[in-house]
C-alpha cells in the first residue's frame, strides 16, 4: 500500500521499519487497555446485575444475548467504516482511539452507576451496555487494524504480536485476578478476612451485597480511567507508515465482507473457528464470578483468592 498523500512528510517513512520498544509497548498497550475497559464489563457485569443491581438472571442473560446478536451486524458495519475513513495527518486509524477512548471510558463506568433510581431498571442496563458495546467496536476494531499499519517487516509484526499478548494477559490479570479483590477492600460490611494468599489478611466486604454497588462504580472507573491513559499511550506513542490510497479507499463496500464469506471456505472455516472459540471464552468469562463465589468461598462466605 502506498503512503497516502494527504498525510505529511513525517510520516512517510519506511515501511519495512523497525520499531523501537518505546513504540512496541505502546501499541501493546492498547490491548492491555481494552482488557481493563471491556474485559471488566465481560467478566463481572453479569454478575453485577443479577445481584448488586437487582434484576433476574433471565433478565441479565436476555439483555447479553441481545447485544450480541446487535453486535453481529454492528461490528461489520464498522469494519467497512474504519476502512472507508479517510487518511489524516495524526492517521488513518489512531483517530479513533481518541475520539471514542472518552466515551468508552464515561459508558464503562456509567454501567455501574450507584443511583437507586436506575436499580433494577432492565431498560437502563441494555441500554448502556449496547451502547457501551458499539462505542468499543469503534476502538477495537480501528486498534486491530493499526497492527498492519505500522511496518511492513514480518519480523517486526511477529514482535508486536508478542508484545500485545504479554500486555494483554497483564490486563487479564488485573482483571481476574485482583478485581474481586479491590471491589471487596471498597465494599460495606469489613471483616478482616485471609485473602488465601501467603496468609495476607485485609478487611474485606461483601461485594454480592445489594449496598456494594458504590465501591462497584470506584473501582470500576479507577480501572476506566487507567484504560483510557494507556490508549492515549498507544496513540501518542505509534506512527502509522503503511496506510491505503484514496482509490483504495473509496473502494470499500459493507458487501465486501459478506460476498467474501460466501465465496472464501478458508475464511469460513477461520470465521467459525473464532465463533466457537469466542463462544467458549465469552461463556467462560461470564461465568467465573457465580462459580468462585457460590463454590469456592470460605466457610462464612467471603470469596477467596485461591
Amino acid at each position: 500500500m502506498a503512503s497516502n498523500a494527504g498525510q505529511d512528510s513525517s510520516t512517510q517513512n519506511n515501511e519495512f521499519a523497525k520499531l523501537s520498544w518505546r513504540e512496541r509497548i505502546a501499541y501493546g498497550a492498547g490491548d492491555f487497555a481494552q482488557n481493563l475497559i471491556f474485559g471488566t464489563i465481560g467478566s463481572m457485569l453479569l454478575f453485577y446485575l443479577t445481584t448488586v443491581y437487582g434484576i433476574s438472571a433471565a433478565a441479565g442473560a436476555t439483555v447479553f444475548l441481545v447485544v450480541r446478536w446487535i453486535n453481529v451486524f454492528w461490528d461489520p458495519w464498522v469494519g467497512a467504516y474504519v476502512d472507508r475513513s479517510a487518511v489524516t495527518k495524526i492517521g488513518k486509524y489512531r483517530p479513533f482511539l481518541l475520539k471514542f477512548g472518552v466515551p468508552l471510558t464515561i459508558l464503562s463506568a456509567l454501567l455501574f452507576l450507584p443511583i437507586q433510581a436506575v436499580r433494577g431498571n432492565v431498560i437502563y442496563a441494555f441500554v448502556a451496555y449496547m451502547l457501551t458495546a458499539m462505542v468499543y467496536s469503534l476502538v477495537n476494531i480501528p486498534y486491530g487494524a493499526l497492527n498492519a499499519s505500522l511496518t511492513r517487516d514480518n519480523q517486526e509484526v511477529s514482535t508486536l504480536s508478542t508484545v500485545r499478548m504479554t500486555e494483554a494477559n497483564i490486563g487479564n490479570l488485573l482483571v481476574y485476578t485482583f478485581l474481586p479483590l479491590f471491589v471487596q477492600i471498597a465494599s460495606p460490611d469489613k471483616q478482616l478476612k485471609d485473602i488465601g494468599l501467603f496468609g495476607i489478611k485485609l478487611h474485606l466486604g461483601n461485594y454480592s451485597s445489594p449496598h456494594a454497588g458504590g465501591a462497584y462504580f470506584l473501582v470500576m472507573s479507577i480501572y476506566m480511567v487507567i484504560g483510557f491513559c494507556m490508549l492515549l499511550f498507544t496513540y501518542f506513542g505509534v506512527k502509522e507508515r503503511v496506510l491505503p490510497t484514496e482509490q483504495e479507499t473509496d473502494s470499500v463496500k459493507y458487501s465486501d465482507l459478506w460476498t467474501e464469506l460466501k465465496n472464501n471456505k478458508p475464511l469460513q472455516v477461520l470465521g467459525l473457528f473464532f465463533l466457537v472459540g469466542f463462544t467458549f471464552m465469552f461463556f467462560g468469562n461470564t461465568v467465573w464470578p457465580f462459580y468462585t463465589q457460590y463454590n469456592i468461598v470460605t466457610q462464612n462466605g467471603w470469596l477467596q483468592l485461591t
